[in-house]
């Protein structure tokens, strides 16, 4: 197994998500009761992620930057950050500030283009479902939105002055869900030349 600097910070994203769901279970809770309070669980998970997140960037810049790019590191980064995205995502649902349906809709549509990828790659067909721009446009909307609906609750609220943060991020999460709807429909479609030949 390659060990190397990006690797390293992509397993340290895999054993940030069960002290980022953790953070919801200590004593306290997100009722705000006891030793740890709502506003301290929320910005806490909310710099995990956030931070998470950064590593996801720089292992990739790392990888390139000290040419450390590996077979096994590109298998495991996405896997990192699709695990993340849907440890947030079951939280969020579970305190009711997302949709069951646009957290299955989002993590339904991972599931389905990496095994569509897989194939497809197996197949020497990769380049033809290659992340498009919809797909950035989707992923940056979505980091955000999660972001924005993990720090969010009644407490600091204002925290941001007139900025709606819970409004803002339940638009942003939407308009992912509804671009993961698009992203899917394009790689379906760049791929289905591939599946009528099967």
């Amino acid at each position: 197994m390659t060990c190397n600097i990006p690797t390293m910070l992509t397993w340290l994203r895999i054993l940030l998500i069960p002290v980022f769901v953790g953070v919801f279970y200590l004593p306290g809770n997100p009722l705000g009761l006891g030793e740890f309070p709502a506003q301290w669980v929320n910005v806490t998970a909310t710099a995990i992620f956030a931070f998470a997140a950064f590593t996801d960037w720089l292992d990739g810049y790392l990888a390139r930057k000290l040419n450390q790019t590996s077979a096994f590191g590109a298998f495991l980064d996405p896997v990192a950050d699709k695990l993340m995205v849907a440890a947030a995502l079951l939280v969020l649902v579970e305190f009711e500030r997302v949709g069951a349906v646009i957290a299955l809709i989002i993590i339904g549509r991972e599931i389905a283009i990496s095994a569509l990828r897989e194939w497809m790659a197996t197949e020497g067909q990769s380049s033809k479902v290659s992340v498009a721009m919809v797909g950035k446009i989707k992923t940056a909307a979505q980091m955000i939105a999660i972001l924005f609906l993990l720090y969010w609750d009644d407490l600091n609220l204002g925290a941001f002055g007139n900025f709606e943060i819970k409004f803002y991020g339940q638009v942003l999460i939407a308009f992912a869900a509804f671009l993961t709807l698009l992203s899917m429909a394009y790689y379906l479609r760049a791929a289905l030349p591939k599946i009528k030949a099967k």
